[in-house]
């Protein structure tokens, strides 16, 4: 991913907690000789370096994707900056967003344990912590036969950049005007990224 040092995450603290609050992720792979992506929650393990998800079986990426090296991109807030909110017309528009991007080994996870931990893990991350659903209180029959619809796997990390691009290559008055438009916005996108920008001026 192109970084400018203006806008590259060095806190990994920062790069993690993006990660679990915009965990549902898109995986890309070569399949079939091609570019392939499928769009998928996934668990995040900071100590160990590691992500877990799982394919539906009839998705064909999983076939040749093993020991491939993979990119899983984690997007969060984004929206159009307009050069109206400029002191001065001579500029041109621009877009504020923050990514993730994750490159790592794909394993399949062929043991029945270890996936059930992981779907078990899922759920429990996913649920509200008031839910009343408990993958362990559901028939166990009833798990084994979904799970043979499933694929499941784990990415050994191996790199991570981190993207926040706040407009910090604009100067602090500058800033303040877009984060004032952005603040009066409706649109949820351009609320979140203006928190972003203010808090990123508070540092």
């Amino acid at each position: 991913m192109y970084i400018p040092k203006h806008f590259k995450i060095e806190d990994e603290e920062i790069i993690y907690d993006f990660m679990e609050n915009n965990s549902f992720a898109t995986l890309v792979s070569q399949h079939n000789g091609e570019p392939y992506a499928t769009h998928l929650p996934l668990t995040i393990h900071k100590k160990e370096g590691v992500l877990y998800g799982h394919f539906a079986r009839p998705n064909g990426q999983w076939k040749d994707i093993a020991s491939q090296k993979v990119l899983v991109i984690f997007q969060g807030p984004h929206c159009y900056i307009s050069p109206s909110w400029y002191e001065t017309n001579k500029a041109v528009p621009t877009w504020n967003y923050v990514a993730v991007h994750v490159y790592g080994q794909l394993e399949i996870v062929e043991d029945g344990q270890e996936l059930l931990d992981a779907l078990a893990e899922m759920v429990t991350t996913y649920e509200k912590p008031n839910s009343s659903y408990q993958l362990k209180d559901v028939d166990p029959g009833f798990i084994e036969g979904m799970t043979k619809g499933i694929v499941g796997f784990r990415i050994n990390i191996t790199k991570i950049e981190g993207k926040a691009k706040l407009s910090q290559n604009h100067t602090v008055e500058r800033q303040e005007l877009v984060i004032k438009q952005l603040e009066s916005s409706t649109d949820q996108n351009d609320r979140l990224i203006a928190g972003l920008m203010r808090n990123n001026l508070k540092k």
